[in-house]
């Protein structure tokens, strides 16, 4: 008796082992036709393709080879069909896993090739795979024969409650979907908050928005607290700015003198030191003007953006302050003059 249990458990078995070792061998031989191909081709798009399937791609070879073994075992026919109810689900969701991932992999590299006016952040990746995650859900409650209708009918009872319950998170969805359609915060900009942190941006999340500052610290702000704050972006309109240099020289100076000096180191600066523009031309302005001990000037340049104002300012510095030793002009001390009144 039990010889012909294990006989007629061995023909699955067999068949399992069968299907299971020429699957993974035809996966292997694909795969290496198709990772050859893709190191031909100049796109990313194959490479991305490649990547969402070859781990998921395992499963699916042992889901055939479950699917054939249970298909030719002598189990009760109920038992063989609630074997495969079960390979179709996982199926299912293994298959809609990786349509989400693949999906919003390639529109995420599809909007960023094509430069479109999307931006490519976590929450367009979130959104994209929940439609299709519950797309693949529907599809999955079909084929296990659930009626969708009571579903979604029970669904908008309880959506009232649930949004209640989770008002925060939803009003940070909608925030985070506001500044991704307004356009004022972008992936890159460089802003600063009004608390005083100062950063780039690195991502806009369906719940929040991460700056990374310049110490490489990552400052994370709900995206409820990002719409109503009040921030500078320097990037807008473009990331090119103004940068305001101020220089004090003793009142012996001649101020005609000391406007062509500071204009020359600028306009050679311009042409060497990096991030430093050329156009508009520097200038310079007898502002704020006099000072209790110094005449005060402000040399006034561009650089291409808000970085580049820390070297640029550097160099600026160093030249104009050797200029000055060359040509006799003093930077002064602050002193100040008391005249005693006598009685």
């Amino acid at each position: 008796m039990s010889y012909d249990v294990l006989e007629r458990a061995a023909v699955p078995v067999l068949m399992f082992i069968a299907v299971t070792g020429v699957g993974l061998l035809l996966r292997a031989w694909g795969l290496r036709i198709l990772t050859r191909w893709s190191l031909r081709t100049q796109t990313r798009m194959d490479d991305i393709v490649l990547d969402a399937v070859r781990h998921p791609s395992l499963f699916w070879v042992a889901a055939i080879g479950l699917y054939l073994a249970v298909g030719t075992s002598e189990l009760p026919k109920a038992y063989i069909a609630y074997g495969f109810t079960l390979l179709h689900a996982l199926v299912i969701l293994s298959v809609t896993f990786v349509a989400a991932n693949l999906t919003s992999r390639i529109a995420i590299y599809s909007i960023q090739k094509a430069e479109i006016p999307i931006q490519a952040t976590g929450l367009t990746q979130g959104v994209i795979k929940m439609v299709v995650i519950t797309t693949g859900l529907l599809i999955l409650l079909g084929t296990l024969g659930i009626s969708i209708t009571p579903l979604l009918t029970a669904l908008g009872v309880g959506g009232l409650a649930v949004a209640l319950a989770l008002q925060d998170t939803l009003g940070n969805l909608f925030a985070g979907v506001h500044i991704l359609m307004e356009k004022s915060v972008r992936v890159g900009d460089f802003v600063k908050l009004e608390t005083g942190q100062e950063g780039y941006v690195t991502d806009i999340g369906w719940r929040t928005t991460r700056v990374r500052m310049l110490p490489n610290n990552i400052v994370i702000i709900p995206n409820g607290k990002l719409a109503q704050s009040i921030l500078t972006n320097y990037y807008l309109p473009e990331p090119r700015m103004a940068l305001l240099v101020p220089i004090s020289v003793s009142y012996d100076s001649d101020p005609e003198k000391v406007e062509s000096i500071l204009v020359e180191e600028a306009v050679k600066g311009a042409k060497e030191i990096p991030g430093m523009l050329s156009d508009p031309a520097p200038f310079v302005r007898f502002i704020p003007g006099f000072g209790d001990f110094s005449l005060d000037f402000t040399l006034i340049c561009q650089v291409k953006e808000f970085t580049d104002q820390y070297l640029v300012q550097h160099e600026l510095r160093k030249r104009i302050f050797k200029r000055f030793k060359q040509e006799g002009i003093e930077i002064p001390f602050p002193v100040r003059t008391v005249h005693l009144k006598q009685q």
